[in-house]
């Protein structure tokens, strides 16, 4: 048996979200159903992330066993040839028996993106909040910079995760404006449930005055979640990139950088 790395990219919007739910498509249903076909028995997933309904994903690994001696370097084209045009798979890797997605990443970086135009751009609704008021953009960078570093990020943690500790280590914000479109791209150790969109939905609300930068020391104090701002919607949000540090990674001894 292979273990195998798999880096895909996918399209949310017509999937409620990544992990397998009866009655409903998912990403992690559609991925399972076509590698069960192309490599001839049952084939489960392990993913780095869940992510919610409407997000997408440009950076999103999972792994998977197989018998298959299908050629590691061939997966991803012949499983593009079976797949669902939303969903893409990019790279494919051999990996050690425990290399595990989720618990062996070091960060994860998302990219949120807003839309800040009177008129919106046809093509990104599905990939961007449309915000048509003004954002101060530096008002919304000088706010980031609170939440730099190790915190306890209760107040951007949504209600519905079974998460013990919400301590988590940001270790950039970048928030950059070209052309009307505003990126903002997070990378954290981490995420709990809903805090990119929260933390996005915060500073929306600093960048159009209606809180000062700041409060959002204040706001990651309190611990509350009610102190906080609204939840973005998803379809702005991507997961760009799962990184994982330097480990014994090939089952035949080399060693290597597995960083996306």
């Amino acid at each position: 048996m292979r273990h195998i790395k798999l880096v895909i990219g996918y399209d949310g919007t017509d999937f409620h979200g990544f992990q397998r739910q009866k009655g409903l498509r998912t990403v992690q249903e559609e991925l399972e159903r076509t590698l069960t076909s192309l490599l001839g028995h049952p084939v489960s997933v392990k993913a780095a992330g869940r992510t919610d309904a409407g997000v997408h994903a440009e950076g999103q690994v999972v792994s998977f066993w197989t018998s298959c001696p299908i050629p590691v370097e061939r997966l991803p084209i012949a499983l593009n040839g079976l797949l669902p045009p939303d969903i893409v798979a990019k790279e494919a890797k051999e990996v050690s028996p425990d290399f595990h997605p989720r618990f062996d990443a070091t960060s994860r970086v998302y990219r949120y993106l807003i839309d800040n135009r009177p008129v919106p751009a046809a093509l990104l609704r599905r990939y961007a909040w449309h915000i048509p008021e003004p954002l101060d953009v530096e008002a919304m960078r000088s706010a980031s910079q609170y939440l730099i570093g190790v915190h306890d990020f209760a107040s951007f943690h949504a209600s519905g995760s079974d998460l013990g500790s919400t301590v988590r280590e940001m270790k950039r914000i970048v928030i950059s404006k070209r052309n009307g479109i505003i990126s903002i791209t997070l990378e954290a150790n981490s995420f709990l449930y809903h805090m990119a969109r929260i933390i996005v939905g915060t500073l929306v609300e600093i960048g159009l005055g209606k809180r000062h930068p700041d409060e959002m020391r204040e706001i990651l104090m309190v611990r509350d979640r009610s102190a906080a701002g609204k939840t973005a919607p998803p379809h702005g949000l991507c997961l760009m990139q799962v990184k994982y540090g330097r480990r014994r990674s090939y089952e035949h001894g080399e060693i290597q950088n597995e960083s996306e």
